[in-house]
């Protein structure tokens, strides 16, 4: 049994004639738990020290979306597209019930599949996401652009000034988060293409633009989690999350951003394996 993500080794499935590159680590026991990843995020993204954590008491699959890292094919340019893959992925893995984490753009993914495939959903974890035509959301793509820029001319990951405040407090994270991401130095993934990062941009564009879906069909227990002053999906969208999901239960972190669970991390944890519990 694989005990560390830093040394769970890259495997590939085949769904419907595509390679998908994947991770496991944890008990191959109970209902597992299906991380989906952010904007430009592969498999070593993932913050290791919530995958640890939550792979303690679980299983926990980490994948890349397919087109993205070392996954073939195209990647879709559409939210509903992704979740097709992402259902495709868990049902081709043999799981018919598992518990999803979505963070960021995996956390519109797994609205989708809560909807569409509500057997297969125990519970959700929605972190730092938002409703479809949720506020600010069509405002992603100028503002990754812009930081990315930024992020360039100052020789700085752009996830310095798209995932943490500017506070000392902010900064000290970003940095602390960062140099946990480098910790696997072995069979590293691919960072993500251009054409697969254009792909997802225009996903997340049409879904901040899309009518509000009605999330009172998504009846599984649900935890909303983000910092309290999200830039990229501002922090109004996950208690709006929380007022409109019948069964959801809300955290915001205090001088946080759109990586308050990076930032937060032992609580979150802490709060994950509560929520997840049998």
């Amino acid at each position: 049994m694989i005990t560390t993500y830093r040394h769970a080794p890259t495997q590939t499935l085949d769904v419907g004639g595509t390679s998908f590159a994947y991770r496991q680590l944890g008990a191959h026991t109970g209902v597992p738990v299906i991380f989906l990843n952010h904007l430009t995020g592969v498999l070593d993204n993932w913050d290791p020290r919530i995958v640890d954590g939550i792979a303690a008491r679980h299983r926990v699959i980490t994948f890349d979306n397919r087109g993205v890292g070392a996954s073939q094919g195209r990647t879709p340019d559409s939210i509903a597209a992704m979740a097709r893959d992402a259902i495709a992925f868990i049902k081709v893995m043999g799981f018919h019930q598992v518990d999803l984490l979505g963070f960021s753009l995996g956390g519109m993914v797994a609205q989708v599949i809560a909807e569409e495939e509500p057997k297969l959903v125990r519970r959700l974890i929605l972190a730092g996401t938002g409703p479809a035509g949720g506020r600010g959301i069509d405002k992603v793509t100028s503002l990754t652009i812009r930081d990315t820029i930024k992020g360039a001319l100052t020789f700085k990951d752009p996830k310095y000034y798209l995932f943490f405040t500017r506070t000392s407090n902010g900064q000290a994270a970003a940095r602390q988060f960062l140099k946990r991401l480098q910790e696997r130095t072995d069979n590293r993934d691919t960072a993500i293409s251009l054409a697969a990062f254009r792909s997802q941009l225009k996903a997340i564009h049409a879904w901040g633009l899309q009518e509000p879906s009605d999330l009172m069909d998504i009846q599984q227990p649900v935890l909303v989690v983000n910092g309290d002053d999200d830039r990229m999906v501002p922090s109004s969208n996950s208690a709006d999350l929380a007022r409109r999901l019948p069964d959801a239960q809300l955290t915001l972190y205090p001088d946080a951003g759109h990586g308050g669970i990076f930032q937060y991390h032992e609580d979150f944890v802490k709060k994950a394996l509560e929520f997840l519990a049998p």
